[in-house]
């Protein structure tokens, strides 16, 4: 009995440490106007926390689910009928931009295996955008996938988009400050205060909806449950949505990027200079692939350029969807594109890519009884 107390108490004393680290790493961003400071700030500040100090660290993935909940409640705000029709007219688009990102990664993991030792079945795996939680299954999957190369691709991807794409929006090439397109109004940011008394409704609802899309196994089901959710209730009816204030909004991102500093584990890796050298040169080509993809985004349907690079941008559509809040993108049409994109590598994207990595094993394996 004393041993489960002591462990309990550890267990809490972690927690607390992590969540210090967290909130100071928020603040220094915050003090020297870091863009997304809530969320680089206790991602950066975890990672060191947790690589260089070897700081017990720990952050329970149910926290990081119920940030992003918060932000797909925020995402079916700005699902109104007009947004939804402009959506709609854009999906042959869709189509076509997610099609050509996947094309640069297979031709990027067919170049890399050719150049390094690493195996073409784990470098396309590990190479796949905005799908982190489904390749790594797949990985987990086909046993002779190096699961830890998929997992340190996939993650190093995540965080440099994350490091990078804000930097890019604040560049002179995007414009500072970029407003939405399409002259779709800006969601008012509420106080506290107004949330009350609806989100008393509204919240158990998003809860109750992320629920059921972990049950029926949709993907990122915390960010799509409250976001149909939400829509459902803005189309079907004339009740009033409070909008989230800014503080609110800025503990999902601290929920969220605490997490995504934990998920590196350099000391798994058995070759850590190649890996990493092919980890961040990987990135930094999908980066500017999904760059020059969404310059052709914005001259198409003249999108602003921070709506374009946030569409394109091949990172987790929560913290795609928090950067549109931060420089006012249309943040209707970039949760399109990168739902659509989450949704066509869940259902036929990882589909595809099983049968052909188990053909090219039994090929693989036929190969030395024909010698």
């Amino acid at each position: 009995m004393e041993l489960m107390h002591k462990l309990g108490s550890y267990v809490v004393f972690r927690f607390f440490l992590s969540l210090g680290v967290s909130v100071l790493g928020g603040l220094l961003f915050t003090v020297i106007h870091t863009p997304i400071p809530w969320l680089l700030g206790p991602m950066v500040f975890m990672l060191l926390g947790s690589q260089v100090a070897k700081w017990p660290l720990m952050w329970p993935a149910s926290i990081r689910d119920y940030g992003i909940l918060i932000v797909g409640y925020s995402i079916g705000l700005t699902l109104t009928e007009e947004a939804l029709h402009g959506i709609l007219q854009q999906l042959p688009m869709m189509l076509l931009m997610t099609l050509l990102l996947i094309g640069l990664c297979v031709l990027t993991a067919y170049i890399a295996s050719k150049v390094t030792d690493f195996d073409f079945p784990s470098l396309l795996v590990g190479s796949i955008p905005g799908g982190l939680s489904q390749m790594v299954s797949l990985a987990e999957e086909m046993k002779s996938i190096n699961l830890t190369l998929v997992t340190f691709l996939q993650v190093t991807r995540l965080i440099m988009i994350v490091f990078c794409v804000p930097f890019l929006l604040f560049s002179p090439w995007i414009g500072g400050t970029a407003g939405g397109s399409s002259g779709q109004p800006l969601i008012d940011i509420a106080t506290w205060g107004a949330l009350f008394p609806e989100i008393l409704l509204y919240a158990p609802l998003c809860v109750a909806g992320a629920w059921v899309a972990r049950k029926l196994r949709f993907p990122t089901a915390f960010m799509l449950g409250p976001m149909i959710v939400m829509c459902v209730i803005q189309l079907s009816t004339t009740l009033h949505m409070p909008s989230l204030p800014t503080s609110l909004l800025n503990v999902s991102q601290l929920m969220i990027g605490s997490h995504v500093g934990l998920m590196l584990k350099p000391e798994q890796l058995q070759r850590k200079t190649q890996t990493v050298t092919l980890a961040v040169i990987s990135s930094v080509l999908l980066i500017a692939g999904a760059l020059r993809l969404s310059y052709l985004l914005m001259n198409v349907f003249s999108l602003s350029a921070a709506t374009s690079l946030l569409s394109m941008a091949p990172g987790g559509m929560d913290q795609m969807s928090i950067m549109a809040h931060e420089v006012n993108a249309d943040l209707s049409v970039v949760s399109g594109y990168q739902l659509f994109r989450i949704l066509f590598i869940f259902f036929i994207v990882s589909s595809v890519l099983k049968m052909i990595l188990v053909h090219m094993l039994k090929g693989k394996k036929a190969k030395p009884s024909l010698q």
